[in-house]
């Protein structure tokens, strides 16, 4: 199912979901149904041919032996994904003891909605809250549920907004459909395990199977995926109902902007000390609230607002854009950032310091090796500027390539991106038809707002090839940082194609099968003496043959195949031998395209077959 097909089944469905939310559902369910009715149907079939046959293998002796391999591989897959193993959240517990608090709001928001108790309740460092269900029993269910709390989020925002969040979690437990949730997700994990398992394996009867998996699989994924989206407007009008709508809507708008500062400000600054400091001894978990509370200025505040605000819902996400979540609880983004003393951290009791220690103290062990290697590559890099700040300053004249190193060293060691910007214009105005700085030069305008970056990156892109997938993430990024849903799409969808375009030509580039077509290759007499010897000069060769493979993708790229032979008319098949000639023809003989190389000895006879029945393939 293509992107297109997926979102035009989401926006079909989204009338019936809107109108009749326990309709679709229902429909929902059905299909999960159906598509495991099929499954133990094939199964009870298999099982009854497979036992038939076992059972008659004295009579039909091979012929049975034979349908059993065919068969047993299968019933096997099958089985594995009935059984799928959903591990359970990681994460620090916290106990009623430690945190009397927290566990006395889960409890009061608990017993006002009617909903099944948390038995495991987890701080992980993650700026989010979530709940998890792990089925005891495998398909038979008896679920455990986890409370999954980030530690950033205490320390973020307010007791009151997040006693809205732990309500948003309580409501995906409410009325059973936090149990049909999980149920759901878990069987589109299962489908698509099992289809994995088909695709990747080799089993004779998956043919039983792959046609049906290859249609429900995607099918089953976009039916059910409203469900997951509603479950995120009835999770929030749960919490405005046991907080209020204005409180919901001012947590999931600090929400918002507190995460789009950690992971464009907070997070990169930290980072950035590797620059300067050979040992992390910053403490980022320990720091959150102070940064929260003193670093999001108003102007960056209202930027970030209004980012969130102009993003759109799509089918990226199952959680809906929050213009779309507050136009449901009928209320207008509502900003208040938390004070230094007045963070929802202090409802973890006499654990708050003892956790923000040990999330520090494992944040510095888990990131030392990285900030070691930054600080170096650092250092390098500054010495680096300062030898062509040298040079320019004794009168030489960089070359382009030069120029262009000093740029992006500028950017990333010297800490100077409107120089760095101002470097890169210099070389574009100099080389417009450069794909490279084409490239370089509009991301860098693209990540300031600018639109003119956009004509330079369509520019690379019709310049060279390459450039298609990351210019193609660039755009759209960019365009979802400014609300243009649909251009971000086309964008993806283009970055997509290309990606899976440069997938088939890598496997089309990277093996040759017998019966791949060969052509005479077309090296000019120059390249075809000085590539003979070469080959020359590496002992052992007996004979060697080059072709040259046709290709679907980039056929104006060519591919050269070169055959060898180790043995002589004498000698036995020694493959140690040839493994030995392989290694150094790689090592030491420049060739003048991308080439594979084969030894046609022993059981690649019938390479050496196909060389020799090719005129004017043999060049040694």
């Amino acid at each position: 199912m293509t992107n297109q097909e997926f979102e035009s089944l989401v926006a079909r469905l989204e009338p019936l979901a809107r109108a009749n939310p326990a309709l679709y559902r229902s429909k929902v369910i059905l299909l999960a149904l159906l598509g495991n009715t099929y499954v133990m149907v094939l199964i009870a079939l298999l099982c009854i041919l497979f036992f038939a046959t076992l059972a008659s293998i004295v009579t039909l002796k091979f012929l049975a032996l034979k349908v059993l391999l065919i068969l047993g591989p299968l019933l096997w897959a099958l089985l594995k994904a009935l059984k799928l193993d959903v591990p359970p959240p990681e994460g620090t517990e916290i106990f009623p003891r430690e945190a009397p608090e927290l566990f006395a709001m889960i409890n009061e928001l608990r017993q006002q909605l009617g909903a099944p108790r948390f038995h495991h309740v987890l701080i992980t460092d993650d700026f989010n809250a979530a709940v998890a269900q792990i089925p005891r029993l495998g398909i038979l269910g008896w679920p455990r549920n986890y409370l999954i709390i980030g530690l950033p989020l205490l320390k973020a925002i307010k007791p009151e907004q997040f006693r809205a969040v732990l309500a948003h979690e309580f409501g995906h437990l409410a009325k059973g459909h936090g149990r049909i949730s999980h149920w759901v997700y878990r069987q589109r994990l299962r489908w698509q395990r099992l289809l994995d398992s088909l695709e990747a394996g080799e089993s004779q009867g998956s043919f039983l199977l792959r046609p049906f998996l290859r249609w429900f699989t995607p099918y089953f994924k976009a039916y059910s995926f409203l469900m997951a989206r509603n479950d995120e407007y009835e999770a929030d009008a749960t919490a405005a109902r046991l907080t209020s709508p204005a409180a919901t809507a001012e947590t999931l708008t600090a929400i918002n902007v507190i995460g789009s500062y950690l992971h464009q400000r907070y997070w990169p600054d930290i980072h950035r000390l590797a620059d300067d400091n050979p040992q992390p001894g910053f403490a980022p978990f320990g720091n959150i609230t102070h940064g929260v509370a003193m670093q999001i200025d108003s102007d960056s505040a209202t930027a970030w607002v209004n980012q969130a605000m102009a993003r759109q819902t799509d089918s990226l996400d199952t959680h809906p854009a929050l213009k779309d979540r507050l136009a449901a609880l009928g209320q207008p983004p509502q900003l208040s950032l938390p004070a230094i003393d007045q963070t929802a951290d202090r409802l973890l009791g006499s654990r708050m310091a003892s956790l923000t220690e040990a999330f520090d103290k494992r944040w510095r062990d888990r990131i030392q090796q990285a900030w070691s290697e930054r600080y170096r590559e650092v250092q390098d890099g500054r010495q680096q500027l300062a030898d062509f700040d040298t040079r320019i300053t004794n009168g030489e004249i960089l070359s382009i390539q030069e120029r262009y190193n000093r740029a992006r060293l500028t950017e990333r060691y010297g800490n100077n991106a409107d120089e760095a910007l101002a470097q890169y214009h210099s070389l574009y105005n100099e080389l417009p038809d450069d794909p490279v700085i084409c490239f370089t030069l509009g991301s860098r305008l693209l990540e300031r707002g600018d639109a003119d970056g956009v004509a330079m990156l369509e520019h690379a892109m019709q310049l060279d090839e390459e450039a298609i997938v990351g210019s193609c993430e660039t755009l759209r990024d960019f365009h979802w940082r400014n609300g243009r849903g649909q251009e971000a799409q086309a964008w993806h969808e283009r970055m997509l194609a290309q990606q899976k375009k440069e997938h088939e030509a890598r496997q089309e580039r990277d093996q040759w099968h017998i019966k791949d077509a060969l052509t005479q290759h077309k090296l000019e007499p120059g390249q075809l003496d000085s590539l003979c010897a070469a080959l020359r000069g590496i002992p052992g060769i007996a004979r060697a043959y080059l072709a040259q493979k046709v290709v679907q993708h980039y056929p104006d790229n060519p591919l050269y195949i070169l055959g060898f032979s180790a043995r002589r008319w004498y000698q036995l098949d020694n493959r140690k031998r040839n493994q030995a000639v392989l290694e150094r023809i790689r090592q030491e003989v420049p060739f003048p395209g991308e080439t594979l190389i084969i030894c046609v000895d022993g059981d690649n006879y019938r390479f050496g077959r196909k060389f020799r029945w090719m005129r004017g393939s043999r060049i040694l």
